[in-house]
């Protein structure tokens, strides 16, 4: 086969040819002229026909034309041929180095992708293999257990039950479904991983006895449960230092029908192809070039996680092909369900506030504030169609064109046989049903402040390093929501009052174990500055009453309810050598006053009397066992109306000691800490410590429960007279603090309101604070606060004279509770029937 020669070489070849057929036409020419001379020389006839043949000289180029292949185009063919094996020879020689250069440009080409591959599949290995994500940890609410005799009505069941997304139906036969009737509540419980076990979904039936549980049947055989557990409320998330957000889901917990539905709408050939599908591809160019403009993407989910997994948000020619090389390497390094898995918790589903939530998971409580699990088909619809744009398909922002891309999505799983036209026609007809707001936020800043500082003295950073703990707290959603809405609702009207911006914080903890139900620390509930609920430290002024009150009560043998206190003008010197001069808020004196009276009135000058026949020591002492610092409270007269300054959580731990029954259990806002696998790596234990005795504190409560009835609180006996609270109003010099601490069945509460800069409110605790408190009991119900009667704790008859104190009588009219640590009170009045005790029972009592 001949070597197609050059076109230059050819154009050469083709020039030299033209030359040689000019150089033959003209040789012939001229032998015809020197002949024609020679014949006029010789004038011999002989050449004449020649000229008669002069017309036929008109072929003489066709002549010429039939000598050229014999006379001049051998020279010339032989010429051409040479240089064209010349020519050749260059040719071959260029090629073959072009050739070798190529190779050796492929071997560096393909060098260089196999360090780029090797590169990239260390990458891959090393995220899908270890820590794929930064997973913020989670923080729920505190287990509600539920158990026969427990003080619970039907309705506050029915709000816990919402408060965690249950759904009202007629007949459950879902997982997170209910029931309601007269006297009865049927649910089926969510499985969930307790830090005492996992538990599995469970159908029950709560039975009710006026506002107590009476019976628990487990629904599956009819047998009486003696406990079932409530699955804790998600709160919120903490630790992780990235921007994401995501709770990570094993592929097996995920709905069949989402993934169905994901692959159906984003890649359909998910299970063929070898993470890059070149049908997708020219399908999506097909698609876009007959629409005139981008409407379908080629990628594969597999590219879609490398590009959300492993890249930037970059868009440019090298990031393509870095996605495709990723996919590759994913789809031969693992399997699809792995891949898949992957996707299901990385794609990203909107926004939280600052935060980006990824994986369809949160998705999901983001959206609907419930588990994936639990989603109808026309809410994953939703979602799965939110994967094209967060954004462009908002369901707050764009609901009708979210609309109409989930109705898309449920068509194709119709047109794909995986839904019945029935179930489309249903689904379709649905709303989108998004909660009103997102619900992932965290909405207790106060609250998740002293978590965080738990944390810290528990278990260190561990929890801000991405590992996905779980974190149990003991905040109970009712209360904290209880507690936001009273002061919303309180505090414009108390800024009204004062005739300014006021500020408060409040706390509120279980009364027995010392759990921390809910927290504010401002006026703006959720807002995250100054935590004045913890970092507050202000003059408590009458709270600190009941503890002068308790160090004298834990001494029976001197003092009773009814021991009668002076109420008369005093003068003390200070250290300073200037004068004190204490005074009840009405300025008025009333000679003498019985000790209970004196506490449900918050006198001051009767008080500042007992503290000192106490002793101040003493007051310190008892402060200390509540759970006061002792060094925040200096050795002088004043803190006996209590001029030093505590922390409302302080307030708080002071009144658990005492409504508890003098077992003072420090208060904690953390319960446990699991790693993601279910593995318990802290576990609170509360720790009770009886530190005043239990007769002491019994009557301390009860006096303050004389306050509520009869005294400064008064008001709450009003709306609340069937719950028998206790508590005690508090109100510092020129009104700049207004406190409340207050007790039910279930909560110990205290609350402040007054301003940073200290500034007169001109507030008292009773016009102040205590109006929070009642608020918030409109809202929460109290819970009767009864107190079983201690040994050693008797009715007492006494008479009261005419200027108000009592007298030991066995036949009074006036019955007090004493402490009769010996047995003395009751000999008093046994045998003879005599209505005169003996005369060092009646000092006793008169003091």
């Amino acid at each position: 086969m001949m070597t197609k020669l050059p076109a230059n070489i050819s154009h050469i070849s083709a020039h030299n040819q033209s030359l040689s057929q000019r150089k033959c036409a003209q040789r012939p020419s001229s032998r015809r002229k020197k002949t024609g001379d020679e014949g006029e020389d010789k004038k011999t006839p002989t050449r004449k026909p020649p000229a008669k043949k002069a017309p036929a000289k008109k072929p003489e180029p066709k002549k010429t034309a039939e000598k050229k292949p014999a006379v001049k185009k051998a020279p010339s063919k032989k010429t051409s041929s040479k240089k064209k094996k010349a020519k050749t020879a260059k040719v071959s020689t260029w090629q073959k180095k072009l050739a070798w250069l190529a190779f050796k440009i492929g071997l560096v080409v393909l060098a260089i992708l196999l360090v780029i591959g090797i590169y990239l599949d260390n990458v891959v290995r090393s995220k899908m293999d270890g820590q794929t994500w930064q997973l913020p940890s989670v923080v729920y609410g505190r287990v509600l257990t539920l158990e026969p005799g427990l003080t619970l009505s039907l309705p506050a069941l029915k709000r816990e039950l919402d408060v965690l997304q249950y759904h009202k139906v007629a007949q459950p036969n879902q997982i997170g479904e209910y029931a309601a009737s007269s006297h009865s509540i049927e649910f089926i419980r969510r499985a969930f991983d307790f830090p005492t076990g996992k538990e599995g979904r469970r159908h029950v039936k709560i039975n009710f006895s006026g506002s107590e549980i009476s019976s628990i049947v487990d629904m599956s055989n009819n047998r009486k449960l003696g406990y079932v557990r409530l699955e804790p409320k998600m709160l919120g998330m903490l630790g992780a230092t990235s921007d994401e957000q995501r709770m990570f889901l094993p592929l097996n917990q995920f709905p069949k029908l989402l993934s169905q539905a994901l692959i159906t709408t984003e890649d359909r050939d998910f299970y063929e192809h070898d993470g890059v599908s070149p049908m997708a591809i020219a399908r999506a160019l097909f698609v876009n070039l007959r629409a005139g403009r981008t409407v379908q993407g080629g990628s594969t989910l597999t590219q879609q996680l490398a590009k959300n997994l492993f890249l930037s948000r970059e868009r440019s020619l090298w990031r393509k092909i870095r996605e495709a090389y990723i996919a590759v390497i994913l789809d031969y390094r693992y399997s699809k369900d792995r891949i898949l898995e992957a996707y299901l918790n990385e794609v990203y589903m909107g926004q939280n506030g600052g935060k980006e939530v990824h994986g369809f998971a949160l998705g999901a409580r983001l959206y609907f504030g419930r588990p994936v699990q639990e989603l109808a088909p026309e809410q994953l619809a939703m979602l799965v169609g939110m994967v094209k744009g967060p954004s462009q398909f908002n369901p707050w922002r764009h609901p009708e064109r979210t609309r109409e891309r989930r109705d898309l999505v449920l068509r194709l799983l119709m047109d794909n046989d995986i839904i019945s036209g029935q179930e489309y026609e249903l689904a379709a007809s649905k709303p989108l049903g998004v909660q009103k707001a997102p619900q992932i936020a965290t909405r207790q800043p106060a609250y998740f402040d002293l978590l965080r500082r738990e944390l810290r003295d528990s278990v260190g950073d561990i929890y801000q390093l991405g590992y996905g703990l779980k974190i149990f707290s003991t905040l109970d959603p009712v209360s904290q929501q209880d507690a936001e809405d009273a002061v919303e609702a309180m505090v414009p009207q108390l800024n009204k009052r004062a005739g300014m911006q006021v500020e408060t914080a409040m706390v509120a903890a279980d009364r027995m174990s010392g759990e921390i139900r809910a927290m504010i620390g401002g006026s703006r509930t959720g807002y995250a500055g100054f935590n004045r609920a913890l970092d507050a430290s202000r003059q408590i002024g009458s709270l600190v009453k009941p503890a002068v009150y308790l160090s004298a009560l834990r001494q029976p043998n001197r003092y009773t309810l009814a021991t009668t206190l002076d109420d008369k003008p005093i003068v003390l010197r200070g250290s300073n050598g200037d004068n004190w001069k204490p005074r009840n808020y009405d300025r008025k004196y009333r000679g003498a006053v019985p000790l209970y009276l004196a506490l449900a009135k918050s006198l001051n000058v009767p008080t500042v009397n007992l503290g000192l026949q106490v002793g101040l020591k003493d007051v310190i002492h008892t402060l200390s066992e509540l759970g006061v610092n002792p060094d925040e409270v200096p050795h002088v007269p004043s803190i006996l109306l209590g001029s030093f300054t505590l922390t409302p959580l302080e307030v708080t731990q002071m009144f658990q000691s005492i409504a508890s029954g003098g077992k003072r259990a420090p208060l904690s806002a953390l319960r446990a800490v699991m790693t993601k696998e279910g593995k318990v790596v802290y576990q609170h234990v509360p720790k009770y410590q009886q530190v005043v005795p239990l007769q002491a504190a019994w009557l301390t409560t009860y006096a303050m429960k004389r306050v509520v009835s009869e005294g400064t609180a008064r008001y709450l006996q009003s709306k609340f007279g069937y719950a028998s609270l206790a508590g005690k109003t508090g109100t510092t010099d020129k009104s700049r603090d207004s406190w409340f601490a207050g007790a039910d069945g279930r909560e110990v509460v205290a609350i402040w309101v007054g301003r940073d800069d200290n500034k007169s409110v001109r507030l008292t605790g009773s016009s102040g604070a205590l109006r929070i408190y009642g608020e918030y009991l409109t809202r929460r119900k109290p819970e009767p606060l009864r107190l079983p009667w201690p040994q050693q704790i008797r009715t007492v008859k006494y008479q009261r004279l005419s200027n108000g104190t009592l007298r030991f009588d066995c036949g009074g009219n006036v019955s007090l509770p004493a402490w009769d640590q010996n047995g003395s009170l009751k000999a008093a009045c046994q045998g003879g029937g005599s209505k005169q005790p003996a005369a060092w029972i009646q000092n006793m009592f008169a003091n």
